[in-house]
């Protein structure tokens, strides 16, 4: 079952798992948003209840802050974050809560993200930003990585 209010983008990438998992996670600044923006990574507390902070920097100057927690990591499986909170469990105002899922499939490596949000606008908003397209595109940078270090 899916959320009403869920956006998602899925990606079958030829490498596996563990290697996935190891780029998606430690090497989070090399595939999180489309180039040409990067993405500084302030914090990453991979635990629940962890600080998920960074900042993304477009071409033009543009910044955009990101600030959350972790509310549930499976090493090699899945992570979970949300803005709904900052580090301490400080309450503020919630735009969507996102959820990396990685799956084994015939020695390759299903990625699935998702972003589930409260309101319909909210949805609505997201895939307005470019959700399908920009998300793709990040699921994209990881598997180039990954596929290309595979062969390696």
């Amino acid at each position: 079952m899916t959320d009403a209010h869920e956006l998602s983008v899925t990606r079958l990438i030829d490498a596996p798992i563990d290697l996935v998992w190891q780029i998606a996670t430690v090497r989070m600044a090399e595939w999180w948003c489309p180039r040409p923006w990067t993405t500084e990574i302030i914090e990453q507390d991979w635990r629940p209840g962890g600080r998920s902070a960074m900042i993304m920097h477009g071409p033009d100057g543009e910044r955009h802050e990101l600030e959350g927690v972790f509310l549930d990591v499976v090493p090699g499986r899945h992570f979970i974050t949300t803005d709904a909170f900052a580090a301490g469990w400080i309450p503020q105002t919630p735009f969507m809560t996102g959820m990396w899922e990685l799956a084994e499939e015939h020695g390759k490596t299903r990625y699935t993200a998702r972003a589930r949000h409260w309101t319909a606008e909210a949805k609505a908003g997201h895939e307005a930003m470019g959700f399908t397209e920009g998300w793709g595109k990040c699921a994209e940078q990881l598997a180039e990585i990954a596929e290309r270090e595979a062969t390696a």
